[in-house]
């Protein structure tokens, strides 16, 4: 049985989750549907600067989860061997993901090449980063916490480096799953977020329950820390490497980004233990059906359904659209986790799928 302290260890990253959620949910609209003259104006700005957040909180729960998995594997006394195998079914579970929803998107798209089944998109890249990283569920836990810290570290400074390599030898393919690129979700930088995430859920399946508050505030601490250090660093007018560029492999730019996240998993656990009423949340209902809201609504903006809509609206129109869609969305989260629900609901009303029940004389 949970009790309620522990159940705020995972209702925190749920309500997370459903922000970032949330916030993708946004920055896709107005990328797809605002008219192109209006793309310099700060509404735009600012939705895509928001927008550049949920993958490295998705891919940061996700090394959450990992460690979860990880050091529930190391308590049930599993031979390390094995272990490594269950973190790598992980994997092939996020690569079947991956390629179903790439091969969804492309039978809707009717004239879409061939090539776009092999994108890198953010399920191909945990997808790969989770196999990688699999080798570390031979370690303990404890153990975990510091040699993730280590390469997540280790990905995000050799990124730009990775980018001067001539890689001209290798097939596109391969470029796309390693090599940092505006275009897809490459190995560098982007498992460096799951890496750090593998090392916080370590550190939150070691530390006892209680002390889950004071976790949260260094967690704070080290997350503004990191955003107010990386920034000075970014600014200086010299640099370790020949060529950088902020926004595609700069380690500044990882380390920010990993503040900003733990700057919103402590503000998640302090709105989920002290803000938030007792009982359905809408943000966490976007937690726990993170993968269909994201499945589903990259079909719906960016496929065929809306096409009148792309290109074509106002600020204030975008904004209406983006409301619409995270309304839609929430209704196709909701009625997911009720469905089991709704053949009772539907009888209430009359509405009778199967055999109606007989009445009883006197009734």
């Amino acid at each position: 049985m949970k009790t309620p302290t522990s159940a705020y260890r995972l209702q925190y990253l749920d309500w997370l989750r459903g922000l970032g959620a949330v916030v993708m949910l946004q920055g896709h609209v107005f990328h797809s549907f605002l008219k192109p003259e209006l793309r310099d104006g700060a509404p735009f700005m600012l939705s895509q600067f928001a927008g550049g957040m949920p993958p490295a909180i998705f891919l940061f729960l996700t090394g959450v989860t990992l460690a979860f998995l990880m050091d529930s594997t190391e308590r049930k006394g599993l031979a390390p061997l094995e272990r490594v195998v269950i973190a790598l079914r992980r994997s092939g579970y996020l690569f079947l993901l991956a390629f179903a929803f790439r091969l969804q998107l492309w039978i809707f798209g009717a004239s879409a090449p061939w090539t776009d089944l092999l994108r890198v998109d953010i399920l191909n890249c945990m997808g790969l980063a989770v196999a990688v990283l699999s080798v570390m569920a031979l370690f303990g836990t404890a153990e975990r916490i510091r040699l993730c810290a280590v390469v997540g570290l280790g990905i995000a400074v050799v990124s730009p480096w990775i980018t001067q390599i001539d890689w001209t030898w290798a097939p596109a393919l391969v470029r796309n799953y390693i090599v940092p690129d505006y275009n897809s979700f490459g190995f560098f930088p982007w498992a460096a977020y799951l890496v750090f995430g593998v090392s916080a859920g370590s550190i939150l399946r070691t530390i006892p329950v209680e002390s889950t508050e004071r976790a949260m505030q260094w967690t704070a601490l080290l997350g503004g820390a990191l955003i107010l250090t990386c920034q000075y660093f970014a600014n200086l007018p010299f640099s370790i490497y020949a060529k950088s560029e902020f926004w595609l492999n700069s380690p500044a730019q990882v380390l920010i980004k990993l503040g900003v996240t733990l700057l919103l998993v402590a503000m998640a656990f302090l709105w989920t233990r002290y803000g938030a009423k007792e009982g359905w949340s809408w943000m966490r209902q976007f937690g726990t059906t993170s993968l269909l809201v994201y499945w589903v609504h990259i079909e719906l903006v960016y496929g065929r359904w809306l096409y009148f809509l792309k290109n074509n609206l106002t600020v204030a129109q975008t904004v209406a659209a983006t409301l619409s869609v995270i309304l839609l969305m929430l209704a196709i989260s909701r009625a997911k986790t009720q469905r089991h629900r709704l053949p009772a609901l539907l009888a209430h009303r009359g509405w009778w799928f199967g055999p109606k029940p007989q009445r009883v004389p006197g009734d």
